[in-house]
């Protein structure tokens, strides 16, 4: 086992810098995530703690020992791949042993090796492979080549190549993107539970935020080569530190809207357009510098009750009349897009015993000791 670190780690491609002075420290046994858009750099920055490309500057540290020099072979790292890249003429013992074979078995016609040392080589191979089978419930497959297998079968023989190798550390780049949503649900779970039984250092790369919530120790948010911020998952949703983490974890999306802080009455208001509401007492020092001045309001769609079934006491300072767009029954709960009358929409997630019907006016409830507000200029966190 051993941790990670990058040290001000920038990848360039020309011009264009794909990775920018990325500065994280992977924990030993920590699962850490990578997630953002396309294009942010996130698997570029995995393919260089890889040795797949060349970092330009920084360093890149596995252990106790800077790699930037050492080839992908000798860093004691394994890679699960998007595609899976599983040899088509192996069967599958033979796909997972064969990076086993490589770094094991002397060449015969060296002579480097009695036949004992050869033939005990052989069954370490052979009891390591069979053992990682059985934990992925791959041994009655052994036999089959990889066009005879479903798509989640492929994702576990390439998992299970990775495991055998008994790295260092594990990179995953998007593992779970070609699997259909149900199967991605399921080795998702098989993921988490085989980092706690091997507690191996993993980073995993993903675009998709909910698995980035569900997996990762700490995630790392990235856009345009830079990390935006590295914490737990609901430190993260909870706090975000910009306004692109803010819109980019949670799903659905956090609701961002232009605003104006005023002040009335010894009261602090945001001021949307269409309607005002109070902050909380404990925002109120912090919005004073914010006076007449235009910020970003955010509150997310969980966070947006039906008045006639909330459980957060309605108010005059947190009561908004709407118009309900649209509703998306998703069985536990509803998906509301909602009209406050200046075009603006709300997204609510409302229990499933809302009342909402579209084209009907509803009352809402923002529960506003979780609303957020944005710095317009910087888009940095105000809280």
């Amino acid at each position: 086992m051993a941790r990670v670190l990058l040290k001000d780690l920038t990848k360039k491609f020309g011009t264009v810098t794909a990775v920018d002075k990325v500065n994280l420290e992977v924990r030993d046994k920590e699962f850490l995530v990578l997630v953002g858009p396309s294009g942010c750099g996130k698997t570029t920055a995995l393919r260089c703690v890889a040795g797949l490309e060349e970092v330009s500057s920084g360093q890149v540290q596995i252990g106790d020992r800077v790699v930037n020099d050492v080839m992908p072979k000798d860093r004691d790292i394994a890679m699960v791949f998007q595609n899976y890249a599983l040899y088509p003429h192996m069967n599958v013992y033979d796909n997972m042993a064969f990076g086993l074979r490589l770094r094991m078995l002397p060449p015969w016609y060296k002579g480097l090796f009695q036949m004992s040392e050869v033939r005990q080589t052989k069954g370490s191979i052979d009891r390591r492979v069979k053992d990682t089978a059985e934990m992925l419930g791959l041994t009655h497959l052994l036999k089959r080549r990889p066009k005879e297998l479903s798509g989640g079968q492929r994702q576990r023989v390439a998992l299970g190549r990775a495991i055998v190798r008994e790295p260092a550390a594990f990179l995953m780049d998007e593992p779970l993107s070609n699997l259909d949503a149900k199967l991605r649900v399921q080795t998702r779970a098989e993921l988490i539970k085989l980092h706690v039984r091997l507690g191996i250092t993993t980073i995993y790369v993903t675009h998709d935020q909910v698995e980035a919530m569900t997996m990762g120790d700490r995630i790392a948010v990235m856009k345009d080569g830079l990390v935006q911020q590295c914490d737990r998952p609901l430190e993260i949703y909870n706090h975000p530190a910009n306004l692109f983490v803010a819109g980019f974890i949670g799903s659905p999306e956090m609701n961002l809207l232009e605003a104006t802080v005023k002040a009335s009455n010894g009261d602090i208001l945001v001021d949307a357009g269409s309607y005002q509401v109070n902050m909380p007492e404990k925002h109120k020092e912090s919005l004073k510098p914010y006076v007449g001045k235009s910020v970003r309001f955010g509150i997310r769609p969980e966070d947006i009750y039906d008045k006639s079934i909330s459980l957060i006491p309605a108010q005059p300072g947190n009561t908004i009349g709407v118009q309900v767009e649209i509703t998306e029954p998703m069985g536990s709960s509803v998906l509301l897009e909602l009209d406050p009358g200046d075009g603006k929409t709300l997204t609510a997630n409302a229990g499933a015993d809302t009342k909402a019907r579209i084209g009907e006016p509803l009352e809402v409830v923002l529960d506003m000791s979780k609303a957020h507000i944005f710095d317009a200029e910087t888009e940095e966190a105000v809280f």
